[in-house]
């Protein structure tokens, strides 16, 4: 069964004894010694326990999975953290999203890789360029020059002649996204934004985007980037910078739209009266407020 992971509980350390220190430092106050922690990112620990549920035999090749919204109020995660974590098990060829229908169970590959644990969310990374990006933007409106601008316009131009996105579109976004760290004149920055963006390419990001993505939420994404082309130059840096920010926590909604067995609404397709919330044991028999868009 599914254990609650949304709070980890670390073992109490213990009290100093009054008079029996196990010794002193310099400053005398008494030291307990602390083993080293792994700090596993959220989904990892989520994809793992799916996984090993998977192993055991608790979902059957086959079965369908909890809707994304009761495997959260079961391990007490947000939802985008389980659909990461499912996003995971689909590249490794564990599950199979069906949207509109649910998440089911695969027989993997037995070559399938398992992707690296070291690999970042999509959210995380988004959330991660959301920060970042907005207080550039904000900057950038500041102190962009003429020239910085037609870089910018550049980037926009070559965007607005792709229908879909894709490769192409990609290289465009990325430039853009590059064109306006440039603005500010430093290295460092110019390669954070454009490494953060080259995570797109990550197999957990490529797969969200396989489901979210079209030349509707494209055509959305040319509209939001130019309100910040648009706020840069007209110097306007808190418009500059909230147009990112939306930008950026726009794309996440649109990452967290509904997919599986829930309708549009986010409410859960009507299940049998039967059919029970929690995880049947394996039997012999295996049976922020428009479209989304590229950034």
């Amino acid at each position: 069964m599914l254990r609650s992971i949304g709070k980890t509980n670390f073992p109490k350390l213990a009290g100093r004894r009054a008079g029996k220190p196990s010794w002193r430092d310099p400053f005398g106050e008494a030291s307990v010694p602390l083993e080293a922690v792994e700090a596993r990112r959220l989904y990892r620990q989520v994809a793992d326990q799916l996984r090993s549920l998977i192993d055991s035999g608790e979902y059957a090749v086959g079965s369908r999975l909890p809707t994304e919204r009761e495997l959260a109020d079961q391990l007490k995660v947000s939802r985008p953290t389980v659909r990461e974590a499912l996003i995971a098990l689909e590249v490794e060829g564990r599950v199979r999203i069906r949207v509109g229908s649910g998440i089911y169970v695969t027989e993997p590959a037995d070559a399938t890789p398992v992707p690296s644990a070291v690999i970042e969310g999509p959210f995380e990374l988004l959330r991660a360029r959301e920060f970042l990006e907005s207080a550039i933007a904000e900057q950038a409106a500041r102190v962009a020059t003429k020239d910085d601008i037609a870089r910018i316009d550049a980037a926009l131009d070559a965007m607005e002649n792709v229908e879909h996105p894709g490769e192409a579109s990609m290289v465009h976004d990325r430039a853009f996204h590059v064109a306006i760290a440039g603005c500010l004149g430093n290295a460092v920055l110019v390669r954070v934004v454009g490494e953060l963006f080259d995570q797109r390419l990550n197999p957990y990001f490529a797969q969200l985007a396989h489901y979210f993505e079209n030349p509707g939420t494209w055509r959305t994404a040319l509209d939001e980037h130019r309100a910040v082309r648009d706020a840069i130059a007209a110097r306007r840096p808190m418009t500059a910078h909230d147009a990112m920010r939306d930008h950026l926590a726009h794309s996440q909604e649109r990452f967290a739209q509904n997919f599986g067995a829930e309708t549009g609404a986010g409410a859960p397709v009507a299940r049998s009266a039967a059919a029970p919330a929690k995880p049947k044991r394996a039997s012999n028999k295996a049976a922020k407020s428009s479209g989304g868009r590229r950034r």
